[in-house]
């Protein structure tokens, strides 16, 4: 059964006035009823008015009526992001929230949402505990280690990679911007692009930021420097069907957890200030075909995915979560179409900024777990 576009989930104003009122619009746009003017109003209603007439507007770049972020439902992961320097309008400028609501796969509503991204709990994802190599116990894995930072849902003639080192990158752009006015200067980009084959190629593209310095030592910052033997062991996703028919719950599995790494064919792009994984879904026969069946049921399915470095050692425990994402019965049609260059022209015409080189070194801790997993794709992970 076809589900409703979109645009039915956007609430209707209940009311529309018809008269001029002196009322601040903050209490006219309160509540389902229609305030045409102030003479009856109580007194402490025309004090607070008079209080509010006295405050500044809010900026427009945080006020937004018929968005998401208006809605007392909506949801950025947890925290709302911090309001940064003024650009050169003298309005405060919020990359974060503008990478979020910019996408070409919109921010919903993560109870009802419909054809969007929306950002679910950690406590939805079971990892592994701190006793889980004693006792095998998995535990809700809690707030993440990054802030979510927008999805793009895009379609191209040939397969995309490296996005975020593309000039026209919308989130890349929006933190460059805000670098230049003196904010999230130590902001690192994390992003994971899901390519799906086809007669046009598609890519789902889902953005995650660490605002503040990656702590030396942790297990994100050694798979942020470590090389793609060690990427490639510790890389793993998590899913859970929220929403969606028997067949492809059986194909895909629920609450299954995958080394990316293992099973498809994962190409690590490191940037000045981000890391992307680009997956290859065709690199897998299997995983293909189990990806063409869930694509005929794609706007029946709600799904979430959740993304983290596999902890293989006692000290590595509890597991976290480095961001998560929930697709809601998602649209083919709503992917935005992206032009690709030859690769042989791309440095001549300076049209893409290249992947910079990084100093790979051998984690030593790495050693033994890459030895045990061994080289193959075998993607199954034990949770």
């Amino acid at each position: 059964m076809r589900t409703a576009p979109f645009s039915s989930f956007i609430p209707f104003p209940l009311w529309m006035p018809v008269q001029k009122s002196t009322a601040p619009l903050s209490l006219l746009g309160q509540g389902p009823f229609l305030i045409s003017t102030t003479r009856n109003l109580p007194r402490f209603v025309m004090r607070r008015a008079h209080r509010e007439a006295s405050l500044p507007e809010m900026c427009p770049t945080t006020k937004n009526s018929s968005g998401p972020a208006s809605d007392p439902s909506f949801d950025d992961g947890g925290e709302s992001p911090r309001a940064s320097p003024a650009d050169s309008d003298g309005l405060p400028y919020d990359w974060r929230r503008e990478a979020i609501e910019g996408g070409s796969l919109r921010h919903v509503d993560l109870h009802t949402g419909s054809n969007g991204w929306a950002s679910p709990p950690g406590d939805l994802f079971h990892l592994r505990g701190p006793n889980y190599f004693s006792r095998r116990q998995k535990v809700p894995s809690g707030e993440w280690l990054l802030k979510p930072a927008g999805v793009d849902w895009l379609r191209s003639a040939s397969r995309l990679d490296d996005v975020l080192g593309r000039p026209d990158n919308r989130v890349a752009s929006s933190l460059c911007r805000a670098r230049s006015l003196g904010y999230s200067g130590k902001a690192f980009l994390f992003a994971v692009n899901l390519q799906v084959p086809g007669r046009e190629c598609h890519s789902a593209v889902f953005y995650f930021v660490a605002e503040d310095p990656i702590p030396p030592g942790s297990l994100f910052y050694r798979f942020v420097h470590g090389d793609d033997a060690f990427r490639n062991a510790r890389f793993k996703i998590v899913n859970r069907i929220v929403k969606g028919p028997w067949i492809v719950k059986a194909a895909v599995g629920n609450y299954a957890a995958c080394l990316l790494g293992k099973a498809l064919t994962c190409n690590y792009h490191r940037g000045e200030n981000y890391l992307e994984i680009d997956v290859d879904i065709g690199s897998s026969a299997i995983a293909h075909a189990i990806l063409h069946l869930a694509l005929g049921y794609v706007t029946a399915v709600t799904i979430d995915m959740g993304f983290l470095v596999e902890a293989q050692a006692e000290e590595e425990l509890p597991e976290r979560l480095l961001g998560a994402v929930r697709v809601a019965q998602m649209e083919m049609s709503s992917a935005t179409y992206i032009e690709t260059r030859p690769r042989a022209t791309e440095a001549s015409k300076g049209g893409y900024r290249g992947q910079a080189k990084v100093n790979h070194h051998q984690d030593q801790s790495s050693a033994p777990e890459s030895s045990r997993l061994g080289d193959g794709k075998g993607g199954k992970a034990e949770g």
